[in-house]
């Protein structure tokens, strides 16, 4: 629903609400209840609240909040205190409006009687309504602390006025403070070590590129996509924007640490057993992996068959010493295998991909399970997430409008210049283990963690990893041989159409088959500008499919080699919005735009800027890092 439906109804709502009659038994005119916005100021002056709160009526995201406030407030000031009164004035406000207007004593002159327990019961049971619905538990120790602190005297003003109210006004203040200023933000992986550490308490910075005006407004205040503990979502989707942002101080620039909307969270897998109510955050990641579970689920038999006659001529070849030429003998042989009418390999997925990840995404929509490590896990099915309700990242943007982009050998290339690497950026380096061991005590001095900074490698015992930064290296380096380690490269496969390979390549943008990427070396692409047109040929399409389809809202076919957007014919294409490229600083263990892509300009949250808290997960804080700087 759009917004103007929201101003339009607040609009008529005096007038439905009988407030002419409401404002006449509160010693005001007529005439007052009729002129918009006005109409609203008057009724916090009736209230006993400043006018100017009516202010708050016209901002997205807060008006919702404020209309309730007025309403409680004012039905409060002719003596409707109790819960269930406090429940219709929030939820269903024409009820009690239209008892007032039809109550021929009834005046805009009630004040709890603090030494009557009738009243004050009546009065609590109600604030504590207000403040459940607004600050959940706190919002009861709340009550009773401020409650005590109040007069008891009908004649005096209580120390803390209307404190329910006020305190859900703090609220909505602080609502709007969250959603067009600064955001507190919290740490959770290692993806930006060590810029950031796992613990790490940032305030983000909303006026710098400009607030967004949130798309879905009518949400829970101070939260997110989810209400902690309750699990269940913390929006309505009854009112809902377009995306607008509101001016800032500067344009994202390059190297800037950026917060933002997780691109690829336009779905998800709801799993309240999850951390943030879902199962992993790349629901297309997901969907790959189901599609291969149900690719092998499918052909299982005939995958064991294979096998077992692979075995079978594997030890016959290859335990046979009179064969010159093993290898030679085994390839001609298993031609033979390949003509079995029961033969499947790979090969076969990739060819009907599209095909298997339908299979998956009815798997995790319909019958809401996947399948992990051996099992079956059920979880609650499928959700779809408004651009501002997806989880929020952190990255480095690496790559603005109009740049070019390549990865080579660990290398970031922005334009064909090498980027900088930055004072606490983590490179991974490979070592002999056994000369590492002698280096215990002087890692531990240099703060270097086991699992965090260095580990054993999995395949092979007599190696380990390192994440340093160039510093760390370069005091390291003195004592042991530290070689930098990269993904596997194309040579590691067979040739370029390797099935193995083609099946990696889906772990990485644009999770193409034919497309080789890897975190350590990626092809060169360009990032899109606003207004740029791009000729529609096989490649555009594999890297900007998604950008058309998912961020600009188009739909988009291909029949016999031609292209058709939104139904009509189509050879070239003009983007919409603005796109940014970002990655961790911690490039070795950071899921960022190499997995899942391009970052669109109204998933832009904000710029990350103070460290304002920094709590160690293995116990303690940083005070190092309070209030410091983000660079």
């Amino acid at each position: 629903m759009s917004a103007l439906y929201f101003y339009l109804f607040f609009i008529v709502y005096p007038i439905l609400a009988m407030w002419p009659k409401i404002f006449k038994k509160a010693g005001r005119q007529t005439w007052e209840a009729f002129v918009p916005g006005y109409n609203y100021a008057i009724a916090n002056k009736i209230s006993g609240q400043p006018w100017w709160w009516a202010l708050f009526l016209i901002i997205p995201g807060i008006h919702i909040f404020m209309w309730m406030v007025i309403n409680v407030s004012l039905i409060r000031k002719f003596g409707k205190v109790s819960v269930v009164d406090t429940l219709l004035g929030i939820f269903f406000p024409f009820v009690p409006m239209y008892q007032i207007a039809g109550d021929e004593n009834a005046k805009a002159n009630y004040t709890t009687d603090w030494e009557n327990a009738k009243q004050v019961a009546e009065r609590t049971a109600g604030d504590h309504i207000v403040l459940f619905l607004s600050l959940p538990i706190l919002g009861h120790i709340l009550a009773y602390t401020l409650g005590a602190a109040q007069s008891k005297k009908k004649s005096k003003k209580s120390k803390i006025k209307e404190w329910g109210d006020t305190v859900l006004f703090a609220l909505i203040a602080a609502s709007g403070i969250r959603t067009y200023v600064f955001e507190p933000f919290q740490i959770p992986t290692g993806s930006m070590e060590k810029t950031l550490l796992v613990g790490d308490f940032l305030f983000v910075n909303k006026l710098a590129y400009g607030p967004k005006v949130p798309v879905t407004p009518v949400s829970f205040p101070l939260v997110h996509n989810f209400i902690p503990y309750l699990n269940i979502k913390s929006y309505v989707g009854v009112e809902k924007l377009e995306y607008t942002r509101l001016p800032g101080f500067t344009d994202v620039n390059r190297y800037d640490v950026v917060v933002f909307n997780y691109p690829s969270g336009d779905t998800a897998v709801y799993d309240p057993r999850m951390p943030f109510g879902l199962m992993g955050h790349d629901y297309h990641g997901l969907i790959i992996g189901e599609a291969q579970h149900q690719f092998q689920l499918a052909n299982q038999n005939n995958f064991n068959k294979v096998n077992e006659l692979k075995n079978k001529l594997r030890e016959r070849i290859y335990t046979d010493s009179t064969i010159t030429n093993p290898d030679s003998l085994y390839d001609a042989k298993l031609e033979e295998i390949k003509s079995k009418d029961f033969y499947v390999d790979w090969s076969t997925f990739l060819d009907e991909l599209e095909k298997w990840k339908a299979k998956a995404r009815y798997e995790f929509a319909v019958n809401k399970r996947t399948y992990n490590q051996g099992s079956y896990v059920d979880h609650m099915g499928v959700i779809p997430r408004p651009v501002d309700k997806r989880e929020n990242y952190i990255k480095r943007c690496v790559g603005i409008p109009g740049d070019s982009l390549e990865v080579i050998d660990a290398q970031l290339y922005v334009n064909g210049t090498p980027a900088p690497i930055f004072e606490h950026q983590n490179l991974r380096y490979e070592a002999d283990r056994n000369q590492l061991a002698s280096l215990v005590g002087l890692m531990n001095r240099m703060g270097l963690e086991e699992n965090r900074d260095y580990r054993v490698s999995y395949d092979d015992q007599t190696k380990a990893f390192l994440f340093l930064t160039a510093e760390e290296h370069k005091e390291l380096s003195q004592h042991i041989t530290l070689t930098p380690k990269l993904d596997e490269d194309v040579a590691y496969y067979k040739n370029f159409d390797d099935v193995e390979m083609k099946i990696n390549n889906l772990s990485y943008y644009p999770k193409h088959p034919d497309v080789h990427n890897t975190s350590t070396n990626f092809q060169k692409f360009y990032i899109p500008r606003k207004g740029d047109k791009i000729q529609l040929t096989r490649k555009n399409v594999i890297w900007y499919k998604r950008v058309i389809t998912a961020y600009e809202g188009h739909t988009f076919e291909e029949k016999d080699g031609q292209y058709y957007i939104d139904g009509e014919l189509a050879n070239d294409y003009t983007f919409e919005m603005n796109y940014y490229w970002m990655m961790g600083d911690n490039r070795y263990n950071s899921a960022d735009s190499r997995v899942w892509g391009f970052v669109p300009e109204d998933h832009i949250v904000g710029k990350a800027s103070l460290v304002w808290l920094s709590k160690n997960p293995n116990g303690g804080f940083r005070t190092e890092r309070f209030f410091t700087w983000i660079k």
